[in-house]
């Protein structure tokens, strides 16, 4: 049992967060209420209410930690690499987010919804993680391109995290989906969370 009150608000957050993490490998953002996330906590529902006031708060904070984790592998990237050609530096960013499934999941639906039912505070602590990533994505290409432009690393950022909300819906696809695609005789070309952020970091980067 943690010590403290403050240790125990933040295990109590952690613990509603992993809840909601579990609950979302196997339902979809409707289906998961707050009653469905105090069942899978080890205490009572409306103690969830001391923490966090909607499921759209505890969603957003588990985007958060997503974003928090990947500019972890971000500060990495730079630590490990003191330079890095734009192909090595295009497959380290790909597989980087190959690791961080559920950020773009949850980039991906209902990001709107998300923001618009927190609370402001709640609200500037996410910014404050994802403000993190883009400047974590501008060092790493202060490091390894110092003959880029201001200009050109500006248009870089403004076009890859744009990007990023379309991946999961373009690389996960359900069978019903696929099957519609095939009846609508679409001829779609699958693509993988690493293939198609590789071909797009490439060619931001200029390399195709």
């Amino acid at each position: 049992m943690p010590k403290g009150s403050e240790e125990l608000t933040l295990a109590r957050k952690e613990e509603i967060v992993n809840a909601c993490a579990s609950l979302y490998e196997t339902m979809s953002f409707k289906e998961i209420t707050l009653k469905e996330i105090g069942r899978a906590t080890s205490f009572t529902r409306t103690s969830i209410y001391n923490y966090f006031q909607t499921k759209e708060e505890i969603f957003l904070a588990l985007l958060q930690r997503e974003y928090e984790l990947w500019n972890g592998r971000l500060k990495q990237l730079q630590n490990d690499h003191e330079k890095m050609t734009r192909l090595e530096f295009a497959d380290a960013l790909a597989h980087s987010l190959e690791e961080r499934k559920n950020l773009l999941k949850i980039m991906s639906m209902n990001h709107y919804d998300m923001e618009e039912n927190s609370r402001l505070e709640r609200l500037v602590e996410f910014k404050t993680a994802y403000g993190q990533s883009l400047a974590e994505v501008r060092n790493c290409l202060d490091q390894f391109f110092p003959d880029m432009t201001d200009a050109s690393k500006q248009d870089f950022l403004f076009s890859f995290f744009p990007f990023m909300f379309g991946i999961y819906p373009y690389t996960v696809v359900t069978e019903k989906q696929r099957e519609a695609m095939i009846r609508a005789k679409v001829n779609y070309v699958y693509m993988t969370i690493y293939e198609i952020t590789f071909a797009e970091v490439k060619k931001l980067l200029g390399c195709v």
